[in-house]
């Protein structure tokens, strides 16, 4: 299966991410795209009893997200990939690197909105279950805004999520270039 995926040269196989980024990318795309759908399907529900438990669900989840985006791009910073192979055109090495800062800028931004904007309402954060101390008063303006943020945030992602996806697909199946392989076991 590997011959027929891959049409590689010795040069290009060589290179690949290190294994805690490869843990770190293939925990976080299930988890994301779960939060994703989590996130849509609470709000369709958001008036209904017992969506507290959904929306609880999320927040704990989004914790754990975050934390984990949080190694990610501390260990992004402190280990940066080696470039793509001179095969890949430049408008597409333009378009990848442009892709996954922002990507990366949503991953950050999408939790911080939305820990503050849940920080800042009535309900609080509750960590599966057990509520956190946060030391700021509910105030719904300021819950609104950063709700706001974490929406469009979340869409934005959503969009960028399809983008790195597709891309990932071509080099995968069309190019079969060894691009995808990089970020693969």
């Amino acid at each position: 299966m590997r011959g027929f995926l891959l049409k590689l040269n010795d040069s290009t196989t060589r290179w690949h991410y290190a294994r805690p980024a490869v843990l770190l990318h293939w925990m976080l795309a299930p988890l994301i795209l779960g939060m994703l759908a989590l996130g849509w399907y609470m709000m369709s529900i958001e008036d209904q009893p017992g969506s507290d438990w959904y929306f609880d669900l999320h927040k704990s989840i989004g914790l754990i997200v975050a934390t984990l985006v949080g190694l990610r791009v501390a260990w992004r910073v402190t280990h940066p990939p080696a470039p793509l192979p001179a095969s890949v055109a430049g408008w597409q090495i333009k378009l990848a690197s442009a892709t996954q800062a922002l990507l990366y800028a949503c991953m950050v931004v999408v939790p911080v909105a939305g820990f503050t904007g849940a920080a800042y309402s009535k309900d609080g954060i509750r960590f599966f279950g057990g509520a956190l101390p946060l030391g700021v008063m509910p105030n719904h303006d300021a819950a609104e805004l950063f709700f706001t943020v974490h929406g469009i945030a979340v869409w934005v992602l959503a969009g960028l999520i399809t983008l790195h996806a597709a891309g990932g697909l071509k080099h995968l199946l069309m190019d079969r270039d060894g691009v995808f392989q990089r970020m693969w076991w």
